[in-house]
């Protein structure tokens, strides 16, 4: 992938899933799904999961708009836990009890 100054340093499959968290945009979610199909990795959903989880740079590298395809909110590895996830997604505009969370 190449070094990208905006992406923390990492294994290169950790930092390209973390650069396809820079690109979501504010106020929306993705499912780990989404994000492993955009990575080109379809089926290595726990991997990008795993990867969101070892993202050292909460929240600059928004892991917590990434939610589980049922709509719960998955885990956040950032300051607080999954409560910082929620706070940080209704902050965004995000309609957290909408996602089934």
């Amino acid at each position: 992938m190449g070094e990208r100054s905006d992406v923390p340093q990492g294994t290169s499959f950790q930092m390209e899933v973390w650069a396809a968290l820079l690109r979501i945009p504010r106020g929306e979610v993705r499912t780990y799904t989404q994000l492993a199909a955009e990575v080109g990795r379809p089926t290595a959903v726990r991997a990008v999961a795993n990867a969101c989880g070892a993202n050292p740079d909460a929240p600059r590298v928004p892991c917590h708009r990434v939610v589980r395809s049922d709509g719960g909110l998955g885990g956040y590895s950032g300051e607080g836990g999954v409560a910082t996830k929620r706070r940080l997604l209704a902050e965004e505009g995000v309609d957290v009890a909408a996602l089934g969370a």
